[in-house]
């Protein structure tokens, strides 16, 4: 961590800039951490120019690993990235005393910021929310980003949103509820108090109307998704975009990236209908692994993806991307 506390959000405006990338765990096929499959994804990572990555977070399936499991993870990230890329860790649990030890944890090891969302088991309004990271914020130094993300069970509004911003390690803003307008909402009411980003391209293509710029697409999967080390347009898109050159950004997103953005958009879609809203780790894993990532399977509750889907996306993807061979099977 290279900030004081007061300069945090200083910090933040500086450095979160560009592409940062959620990792997801791999895992083998007897249900450990796949730690080789681990360094592979990360030197994958790096080669596509990536400036930062998001580990433990949802697609990072931090909800089925043991608490050993977390702070094995938690070990290894700064070994294998050696500062090549800034790292953060998803923190988020429904006891504050874990909550406290995992950033603590996070902090010691050099990890730039942590990532915080809503407890999720019986919050159930805003103030809660509001109130719960108030006192994690007290007892942390590092940098925190709140992810605001339905899957946590509330989805917090922008108001709450620009009140949370006031905690002074309080640093970014990931607003993940995929409402364009709430994402809109967020930035124009909290963007001055701290670096907000929302997930998905369109946000860019909204900016001039508004009179807001995101600095940071903090964070997706989209880089290893649609790219490859020896071909890769995803990052400089964003990096266009980041830059605020939204007419060039524009140009390349529609010839270069739509058509397998909206492939995932249909397959997202059909996915999360299929297992009533849950994130589609499943999909992302075997999408990854087509396109050279380590990923293995989904453990339950989340269920894996037939063997009609795995053929159907292989040769979806097929059409748009060169696929890299021996994807195993989950």
């Amino acid at each position: 961590m290279e900030y004081s506390t007061s300069d945090a959000k200083a910090w933040a405006r500086e450095k979160l800039v560009g592409q940062w990338t959620t990792m997801v765990t791999p895992f083998t096929r007897d249900d450990e951490l796949d730690e080789p499959g681990l360094a592979s994804n990360v030197e994958h990572v790096l080669k596509l120019g990536t400036r930062g990555m998001g580990f433990s977070w949802n697609m990072g399936e931090f909800w089925s690993l043991t608490h050993a499991e977390r702070f094995r993870l938690m070990e290894l990230v700064p070994t294998l990235v050696r500062g090549r890329a800034l790292t953060a860790f998803q923190i988020t649990e429904t006891s504050l005393k874990e909550v406290v030890e995992l950033g603590q944890r996070a902090e010691a090891l050099g990890f730039d910021l942590v990532i915080l969302a809503a407890p999720y088991m019986v919050t159930r309004t805003e103030e809660q929310v509001l109130d719960f990271t108030r006192r994690v914020a007290e007892r942390l130094g590092i940098g925190i980003a709140f992810y605001n993300s339905p899957q946590f069970g509330l989805t917090l509004s922008a108001k709450a949103l620009s009140r949370m911003a006031d905690l002074k390690n309080l640093i970014a803003i990931k607003e993940a509820s995929f409402n364009l307008q709430l994402s809109i909402d967020t930035h124009l009411q909290a963007g001055e108090k701290a670096v907000v980003s929302a997930p998905d391209e369109e946000i860019f293509f909204f900016e001039e109307y508004y009179s807001f710029h995101q600095q940071v697409m903090f964070a997706n999967t989209s880089d290893w998704r649609f790219d490859t080390p020896e071909s890769h347009t995803y990052v400089p898109f964003v990096d266009l975009a980041t830059q605020g050159k939204l007419e060039e950004a524009k140009r390349r997103y529609h010839r270069e990236l739509w058509p397998v953005k909206n492939l995932s958009r249909r397959w997202w879609a059909r996915l999360a209908a299929r297992t009533g809203g849950a994130l589609p780790v499943q999909m992302v894993k075997y999408w990854g692994e087509l396109m050279g990532m380590s990923g293995g399977h989904v453990r339950p509750p989340l269920s894996p993806l037939t063997e009609e889907e795995r053929t159907e996306l292989r040769d979806d993807l097929a059409r748009l991307r060169p696929l890299k061979v021996g994807a195993r099977k989950a």
